[in-house]
């Protein structure tokens, strides 16, 4: 990982988002750096016969504040006290980080009532002493009680059960009145309004992120009308980006590395477009990226293990280098999916995948990727290093000496994938 290091200045780290999503700078490169410019411009880089991915994944307000001293409070005054230092200090954090096996998918526990568990973790662990932690809130002039109870402890994390007395309303409603948006680690300060909506794409629909998937992050209404205009397609995938996307390398060989599992949801209307397609596919986001490419590695797993459980689909980490695709074209691995699809009476391939794209790796499906400026020495720098070889180093200069702002509020770069 040494070889994925840089120096990060604080002042080139994007804290809060540009005046406006589209006039975010972006550099465009294709085996050198052929350009600069602004979002706003970037269809004029995009030839028409090619398709932008979108991962439509929605930011949901994870972080959740308990008193640990179970005094009710309403949702007027939460907004106003959790913004303090003081009252943090009271406070148990709780942040979902993903829905345990029972209410997944992730929309099943989204649309839970009266109870579901999740994967937490818990800022204040040791303050909490009670059974159960409680709020009290308002919604639609009824006064609902919001427990959390400790089912159990596992290694980094714990099962949180939370249930609620009010017979309609589902988790959803639930965390969009009491939760935080998360905002990543390295921003040191609680969600505002502007946050609410900057830190959500203009597209975003399907509720389970914890992360924002930030290179759709500058695309608005401005930028898709003129990618309409030249005729290039626009198509939405979904993969909820958890909290391991902020995890550190802590080993000294990305090789030891264990990538975190992410669920994506890919409905086999846009299967069966990657499968008839001659557009070239650009992925918006290391998001998407992962997403595409572990269609094709599944298609290839479930056709070297046809009796493979539809429930228990999973991509690992190292399938794609240790998986024969025996010369396997995108068009024919998308068909055999949907086959797949259609004999098992599937609307849409619902998976999880640990995929890690590093140096070596082989593209199957995308031909570009548009993508912010990553932190250094982190798994998403090497899918960079996978597309550009060395030459990241010379891109992320160039930026840091630009004047580029970095990570997820700041700018970014197309990047063209050279298939050889």
């Amino acid at each position: 990982m040494d070889a994925f290091d840089y120096e990060l200045p604080d002042e080139r780290i994007a804290y809060t988002p540009a005046g406006k999503r589209s006039d975010s700078k972006l550099l465009v490169w294709d085996q050198t750096i052929i350009a600069e410019a602004q979002y706003k411009d970037i269809a004029n880089y995009i030839p028409s016969e090619h398709s932008l991915f979108f991962n439509n994944s929605k930011v949901i307000a994870a972080r959740i504040l308990f008193d640990k001293t179970n005094t009710k409070i309403d949702t007027e005054t939460i907004s106003q006290t959790d913004t303090t230092v003081n009252s943090r200090q009271n406070k148990i954090e709780i942040f979902c980080l993903e829905p345990t096996a029972a209410f997944t998918p992730v929309q099943l526990a989204m649309q839970a009532t009266n109870k579901v568990q999740w994967k937490c973790l818990v800022g204040g662990a040791k303050k909490w002493k009670a059974p159960f932690l409680e709020k009290e809130l308002l919604y639609d002039n009824k006064v609902i009680h919001l427990l959390a109870k400790k089912i159990a402890q596992e290694e980094g994390h714990f099962i949180i059960e939370f249930s609620w007395d009010h017979p309609s309303i589902v988790f959803s409603e639930i965390i969009s009145l009491v939760g935080q948006i998360p905002l990543p680690p390295y921003i040191q300060r609680t969600a505002n309004e502007t946050d609410k909506d900057r830190y959500q794409t203009t597209y975003a629909i399907a509720e389970g992120s914890v992360a924002a998937p930030t290179a759709g992050l500058h695309f608005d209404e401005i930028v898709f009308n003129k990618l309409a205009a030249k005729g290039i397609d626009k198509k939405f995938i979904t993969l909820h980006v958890g909290a391991g996307t902020f995890m550190p390398v802590k080993v000294e060989d990305y090789h030891d590395h264990l990538m975190h599992a992410e669920f994506i949801d890919v409905a086999i209307e846009t299967i069966d477009y990657l499968a008839h397609s001659a557009n070239q596919i650009i992925a918006v986001g290391t998001t998407s990226l992962r997403t595409l490419e572990s269609l094709y590695w599944l298609a290839i797993k479930i056709k070297q293990h046809p009796e493979i459980d539809a429930n228990e689909l999973n991509l690992l980490q190292w399938d794609a280098y240790t998986l024969d695709a025996a010369n396997t074209s995108l068009h024919e691995a998308m068909q055999f999916l949907k086959d797949w699809m259609i004999h098992k009476n599937l609307s849409a391939i619902i998976a999880t995948t640990q995929l890690m794209v590093k140096p070596g790796y082989q593209f199957k499906v995308c031909k570009g990727l548009i993508t912010n400026f990553h932190q250094p020495k982190s798994t998403l720098l090497l899918i960079i290093a996978a597309i550009a070889g060395d030459n990241w180093k010379t891109v992320y200069q160039h930026a840091l000496a630009n004047e580029y702002r970095f990570l997820s509020y700041g700018d970014g770069c197309l990047f063209w994938i050279n298939h050889r």
